[in-house]
């Protein structure tokens, strides 16, 4: 008989307390990766107790940095909204009106005058010169900035403001697409993190009958452990195809792109959808020019319906990066979130990004009468031309189940929020923060895998935000082929990180709950200072060493 939830939570609990190894990774198999994180830290904190040790927690990815420019201006910009406001109504107890939009972008150049010198004026008198060298209408602007940051108003229009969408899809062109923006024009809906964009789609899919019960679709693996998740549940039942990146170097190390014979197999028209994240996670690796080029042949050519989500959010940490998007406008939802570049996993921030003339919207065009009918009553409280809303704006209905699409949208603070990360972006001509990050995570990862004992060659692939490390393929390269057998006979792959956890304070998840090999870890290169690393590596070094010596010893060596 099954273990009921509560009885497992107790087990854990008991294993916790009691710090029993072999209990506690016994409670956890099968387990979501994210979810055993949460209890490592708990195990890990628990050992702590009776040490002088320090968690090292390089398990989740939320970055240990912030991008400051940029929230300085929210701030300074909050101070601009409420004097704003104040000029329409000021009554007693902090009582204010709205701010009024004639005349405003005057009073907002004179305000940076006056607070010239505080920290965000410089960068909002830079912005602002340079969207109305861009031919931003001023007035307009500064009044979707004072209103937006002041929250008075419910999101108008509810996918996204329009200031903010022009500002944001200028900066996507940069971020995600080389600078070379798509063929056609871009719509974006802005969400409440990746997480909720991921969720939007899939349900509308599921609400518009592009995907059904029993439907294929394929999965470019290894991959962030929700997109694994998701197709089973019941509310999708889909049957999956994985497309393994599989690639080896000449030395026998990971290469982590895709051979052409696992990229054929999208060439089946019964595969309706695929999903990658790209650079992938966990590897943290983008796809290469001949991968990227073989999936835009095959789509064009061969299966002109695959609908692709493309999950970006690694883009920025990769040089002249370019997603499949850029490439399949067409056929491509892509997911862009704002919270690692920037430091902002607590601002929930990301948009869904589509083509304008679009699969997605042809797809349910194409629709049998049967379906086009119920979808009529489904969305019949929006227009009397239900054929007319397009798929994106059925997603910012389906987010609020339609019935509550009036109060839709994501909050006006949180999208100037956005857009001032955006503008940033679009004023630093040299790229100035963008190879600041990029050289952090890897001095990181190059600091980590030295302590590993190896050193890694530069690859303009390589986006370092994450690093696998297959503990099976090293105890085979340290000790053997025998070894790296009787390791994996004997021991969960689990073990390793549950270790960890209970005898360094180090967490790390486990690569297996990705689709990456069984026995490999993922450690996250954005959660830690640079020494971090080095003891991480030092101490996964040392443990192998540890299962090395109980071999050697069973086998009387």
């Amino acid at each position: 008989m099954a273990q009921s939830t509560s009885d497992n939570a107790a087990a854990i609990e008991a294993a916790i307390a009691s710090n029993d190894e072999r209990a506690f990774e016994q409670s956890v198999a099968g387990m979501s990766p994210f979810e055993v994180k949460n209890l490592l830290v708990a195990y890990a904190k628990e050992g702590d107790k009776q040490s002088t040790r320090t968690l090292l927690n390089a398990g989740r990815g939320n970055p240990n940095w912030i991008a400051t420019r940029p929230r300085e201006a929210f701030f300074l910009l909050g101070s601009f909204a409420l004097e704003e406001a104040r000029r329409s109504m000021n009554l007693p107890l902090g009582v204010a009106g709205l701010p009024q939009q004639q005349g405003c972008a005057q009073r907002f150049v004179a305000f940076l005058k006056a607070h010239d010198g505080e920290p965000g004026a410089e960068f909002l008198q830079q912005g602002y010169d340079y969207l109305v060298g861009e031919g931003f209408d001023a007035d307009s602007l500064v009044q979707e900035w004072s209103q937006g940051i002041a929250g008075c108003e419910y999101p108008m229009p509810d996918r996204i403001l329009a200031h903010t969408e022009a500002i944001v899809n200028r900066y996507l062109v940069g971020a995600v697409c080389d600078g070379r923006a798509p063929s056609q024009p871009v719509d974006l809906f802005a969400t409440e993190g990746g997480t909720a964009a991921m969720c939007y789609l899939f349900y509308s899919l599921k609400c518009n009958f592009l995907v059904n019960p029993g439907d294929r679709m394929a999965l470019m693996t290894p991959i962030f452990t929700p997109y694994l998740e998701i197709p089973h549940l019941n509310d999708y039942d889909l049957d999956v195809v994985n497309i393994n990146a599989s690639t080896r170097t000449d030395d026998g190390l990971h290469a982590w792109q895709y051979p052409d014979e696992e990229l054929e197999k999208l060439a089946d028209p019964s595969i309706k959808l695929l999903c990658l994240v790209n650079p992938s996670n966990p590897p943290s690796y983008a796809m290469d020019e001949h991968s990227r080029q073989k999936l835009v042949d095959i789509v064009t050519k061969r299966n002109p319906n695959l609908l692709i989500i493309t999950d970006d959010v690694y883009g920025t940490f990769v040089p002249h990066y370019r997603s499949v998007f850029a490439d399949l406008p067409r056929n491509t939802a892509c997911v862009y979130s704002f919270s690692k570049y920037f430091g902002a996993t607590g601002w929930r921030l990301a948009t869904i990004a589509m083509a304008h003339d679009n699969l997605f919207d042809e797809l349910i065009d194409q629709l049998p009468e049967d379906k086009k009918q119920i979808l009529v009553g489904r969305y019949q409280s929006l227009t009397d031309d239900i054929a007319k809303v397009r798929f994106i704006d059925r997603m910012v209905a389906d987010s609020r189940l339609v019935a509550l699409n009036g109060t839709a949208g994501l909050g006006t603070p949180q999208q100037v929020q956005m857009s001032l990360f955006a503008l940033q972006e679009l004023m630093d001509k040299d790229g100035l923060y963008r190879t600041q990050m990029q050289q952090l995570v890897s001095d990181r990862l190059l600091c980590l895998w030295k302590s590993l004992g190896f050193n890694l060659e530069p690859d303009p692939l390589r986006a370092g935000y994450y690093s696998v490390i297959d503990l099976g393929l090293w105890a085979t390269r340290l000790y053997g082929e025998d070894f790296a057998a009787w390791l994996k006979k004997n021991y969960n792959s689990l073990d390793i990180v549950v270790r960890l956890a209970h005898d360094t304070g180090i967490v790390v998840m486990d690569g297996g709950g990705f689709d990456a090999p069984d026995w490999s870890v993922r450690v996250s290169l954005a959660n830690l200072d640079i020494d971090a690393y080095e003891q991480i590596g030092t101490h996964i070094t040392a443990m192998l060493a540890d299962y090395a010596a109980v071999w050697k010893e069973e086998q009387g060596k």
